[in-house]
């Protein structure tokens, strides 16, 4: 067998998501089975969205799993550079080998015309949106647009009739009419490439040996294949992994569960447990075997015994492997070190002296005031979480839309936090202290008073915040796909005021 090369590319576009540390962690078993490389590439071509805090939390996210990469940009290696942003002229340089040999074209369908294009065929019932108008363009009629200066992209052409067929390495084979493909989009109008050329271009020209990411790519993978093919390539091997699904049975969705890798760091999971989880995701051990060091996984991994159906991210489940851990790899006398690395640590200590210093009267009441610093579940009542003034449903728009806010504003920290209460309040017509920040107090602290709210979320952090916003709506009885449709057209228009309903008790 040739040397195994596998990679992982994560978009630096948010927070560290645990399907990357998934994705991340059957490559990397792979690799190591094989006495192989596992390579990390930062896929940053999505420039509006790319920012470089969240490649560097990328990288410390994956290093707290303890997966360590044997090239990136961060470490070099022989097939840089590892940054997408940085291998432009790469990608421009082979579309133009596409243009040259009439596999791709250029296209200058503006907003308009794609509109247009997609209702009718939403109407017709089509599976592909374009409808390839600009495909057959002649020489002549392509300089003159080009001389009236109107922007274009580059699309793939992807054969009208026949079958794609290929063997994937958990599904088996799989056969897609090429009918069914649009011709995809390779090269924006900004000069910059899409998913689909750029990781095909790069997998080549970084020597990639299989390709294993997520179920939802199978129906990317003949356009992929078909690019190979066009460029006298040799295709990878290609094993799609069962999606991560929540207890809605869809795909895992930060809308409705804590998704953050550092969420789990932070709320006390141990490393170990957290790999040891997420490996039982899609796959399982001889003997249904539950709880095993890393090592083993590498020395026993057969992709034979990889799952074909979506995995249960089931939290009860990791609760208890984690306890597991607990139990079985951290002596007594070394539990207390464990805690104070998590949190009883000076450095964590001294951002709570501030909060407390004037309000307590004994030391007996620091933990009664801050203890909702260290838990995870904070006991949530209904009375507590709409002072019996407004409806579940008005509480629930009020948590969902400030966590949207705050994402406007890029800001889940103390600035961020307090405009989007006071944003909230005024788009709602309602108090901002007797209903919002109220919400608010018994959502983060489980309480209607307690140490400033504000400077509170700066130390408890996006992640933890962000899940607590989460868990109330979930108590509440959560947002119906219906309400959450009407809820988001009156946030589009920021047109809230009616959706507010005060109880009539």
């Amino acid at each position: 067998m040739e040397q195994v090369r596998v990679r992982i590319g994560p978009s630096p576009t948010g927070d560290p998501h645990v399907g990357t540390a998934y994705i991340a962690l059957f490559n990397y078993i792979f690799a190591k089975h094989h006495q192989g490389k596992f390579i990390l590439r930062i896929e940053d071509t999505d420039q509006s969205r790319s920012k470089l805090e969240y490649e560097e939390n990328i990288y410390k996210a994956l290093r707290w799993t303890g997966l360590e990469w044997d090239e990136g940009p961060d470490v070099g290696g022989d097939y840089g550079p590892y940054r997408q942003s940085e291998r432009t002229k790469i990608y421009q340089e082979h579309v133009q080998m596409l243009l040259d040999k009439g596999a791709a074209y250029k296209c200058f369908a503006t907003k308009e015309e794609l509109m247009e294009m997609r209702e009718m065929s939403a109407k017709l019932g089509k599976r592909s949106a374009y409808d390839r108008r600009y495909r057959n363009m002649t020489p002549e009629e392509i300089a003159e647009k080009e001389k009236a200066g109107l922007p274009c992209t580059v699309r793939l052409k992807v054969p009208l009739t026949g079958d794609c067929v290929f063997d994937d390495g958990i599904k088996g084979r799989i056969t897609t009419p090429w009918a069914d493909i649009d011709d995809q989009i390779l090269l924006k109008s900004d000069g910059f490439p899409t998913y689909h050329l750029a990781n095909v271009v790069d997998d080549q020209l970084m020597g990639i040996s299989h390709v294993i990411r997520g179920d939802e790519w199978i129906s990317s993978t003949p356009k992929h294949i078909l690019l190979y093919e066009v460029f006298g390539w040799k295709p990878p091997e290609f094993l799609h992994m069962p999606l991560l699904l929540g207890r809605d049975g869809k795909k895992l969705s930060k809308r409705k569960n804590p998704t953050s890798i550092f969420y789990y760091r932070d709320s006390g999971y141990l490393q170990e447990a957290f790999i040891n989880f997420l490996s039982l995701m899609g796959y399982s051990m001889p003997g249904d075997k539950e709880i095993y060091p890393l090592d083993e996984l590498i020395r026993e991994f057969d992709p034979k015994r990889i799952g074909i159906s979506g995995a249960f991210f089931d939290i009860q489940k990791f609760d208890w492997i984690n306890q597991q851990y607990l139990i079985n790899n951290i002596p007594e006398e070394k539990l207390w070190d464990r805690l104070k690395e998590w949190s009883f640590n000076d450095d964590f200590m001294q951002k709570l002296m501030p909060l407390v210093h004037t309000r307590i009267k004994t030391f007996g009441e620091f933990m009664e005031l801050c203890e909702f610093f260290f838990i995870n579940h904070i006991p949530y009542t209904e009375e507590g979480l709409t002072s019996g003034k407004i409806t579940n449903d008005t509480a629930m728009y009020l948590l969902q839309t400030m966590i949207w806010r705050m994402e406007e504003l890029e800001d889940f920290g103390r600035k961020g936090f307090e405009q989007a209460s006071r944003d909230i309040a005024e788009y709602f017509g309602v108090n901002h202290k007797k209903i919002v920040m109220r919400l608010l107090f018994a959502t983060l602290i489980g309480k209607p008073t307690g140490p400033p709210l504000f400077d509170s979320v700066e130390i408890l952090g996006k992640d933890r915040t962000r899940a607590r916003f989460l868990q109330a709506i979930e108590f509440l009885g959560g947002i119906s796909n219906k309400k959450l449709s009407n809820l988001t057209k009156a946030w589009n228009s920021k047109e809230l005021k009616d959706l507010v309903e005060k109880t009539t008790g």
